[in-house]
């Protein structure tokens, strides 16, 4: 029982104050009786033991109202940006204020961090600005001063910059399309092998420095509705967080299975050896959370890939999550064989 609110045992805030006024009446009819036994006028006793009545009212009240105060209190101290605040008194009763209690300090949670995430969101789009603008900069100063030549080898690390400027241009415009809620979808039928392979591709040519080795276990003759452009950024950003999270020279593997019963396709992209904590299983999804990187593996990253794969997953009507695997991380994406409408 929380010490400061005596009667909040009760479930109920109405029968918390129907108890109060049975106390709070049975005692002031029994002080009332005894001074008037004992010959004190009723002009005395009634008055004094309308003060008493009201006293213990009071007193009990506070109890009752104490987390009310706390929760005004921490939502001007919110009003001011100040989200870290929490209501303490009242969180373990088990009335409706004691479930308001709580619900608010989960409510304060969320907004702590999703103001976190804000402050995070400017500093690392800065960052991942300024890096590929910084480099073209240089390059191009040192091409128009003539201390390099344009060679393709020159010219070719200026693209690789505008390329990186162009994924986290696409990366920023599908996280306002995440906020503003856009489900579009242009859905047609396709040969999934097809469509991996055709996801594969550019992917292995920009992995080319690290060896790595992209195998696939597909049926051929698996085919599927959904739109192939949202469908491919989720495939994308999960064989690319594969491959960034492995070390040079070993296997992502992309295996692929049709459960014919529940009417989905069952994709897992596992990279061998590395292992994701299943305490971190769920947060690796949030946005702009990145990932410790491993050997061989490159630095960077907006910490949206993931978040944009789930969300894909889910305007399809799938699901995107980790599984346990002795193999290595082993992410396991289900999909609808035939194009439902996702609820939101």
């Amino acid at each position: 029982m929380d010490p400061n609110r005596p009667i909040g045992l009760f479930s109920s805030l109405k029968m918390e104050l129907s108890v109060l006024i049975v106390i709070s009446t049975a005692i002031a009819f029994v002080m009332a009786w005894f001074l008037l036994k004992f010959g004190w006028s009723g002009w005395i006793a009634m008055p004094l033991t309308l003060v008493v009545a009201l006293g213990i009212t009071y007193f009990f009240s506070r109890g009752l109202t104490a987390p009310l105060r706390q929760m005004r209190d921490a939502t001007e101290a919110m009003a001011d940006g100040d989200y870290t605040v929490r209501v303490n008194t009242g969180t373990i009763s088990n009335d409706e204020v004691g479930q308001l209690a709580r619900s608010f300090n989960e409510m304060a949670g969320e907004l702590q961090h999703a103001d976190q995430m804000r402050t995070d969101m400017v500093a690392n789009v800065s960052h991942e600005l300024r890096t590929p603008v910084s480099a073209l900069q240089a390059m191009l100063e040192n091409l128009a001063d003539g201390v390099v030549d344009p060679t393709p080898a020159n010219l070719e690390s200026i693209l690789n910059q505008i390329h990186r400027l162009s994924d986290l241009i696409a990366f920023l415009l599908d996280l306002s399309r995440m906020e503003a809620g856009a489900a579009s979808l242009e859905v047609e039928r396709f040969n999934f092998a097809d469509f991996i392979d055709e996801t594969i591709k550019p992917l292995e040519i920009a992995d080319a420095g690290h060896a790595h080795t992209i195998e696939r276990d597909i049926d051929d003759s698996i085919t599927m509705e959904g739109d192939q452009d949202r469908l491919r950024q989720l495939f994308t950003n999960i064989i690319s967080n594969a491959l960034k999270h492995s070390g040079d020279g070993t296997t992502v593997r992309i295996e692929t299975r049709e459960n014919r019963d529940a009417g989905t396709i069952i994709t897992n992209v596992v990279n061998f050896g590395s292992q994701i904590p299943v305490e971190d299983r769920s947060d690796i999804f949030r946005r702009f959370v990145k990932g410790k990187n491993g050997p061989g593996t490159e630095s960077g990253g907006t910490g949206l890939g993931l978040s944009i794969a789930r969300w894909a997953a889910q305007l399809h009507g799938g699901s995107v999550k980790v599984v346990d695997d002795p193999r290595g991380a082993n992410f396991e994406v289900v999909l609808p064989k035939y194009h439902i409408v996702a609820q939101h």
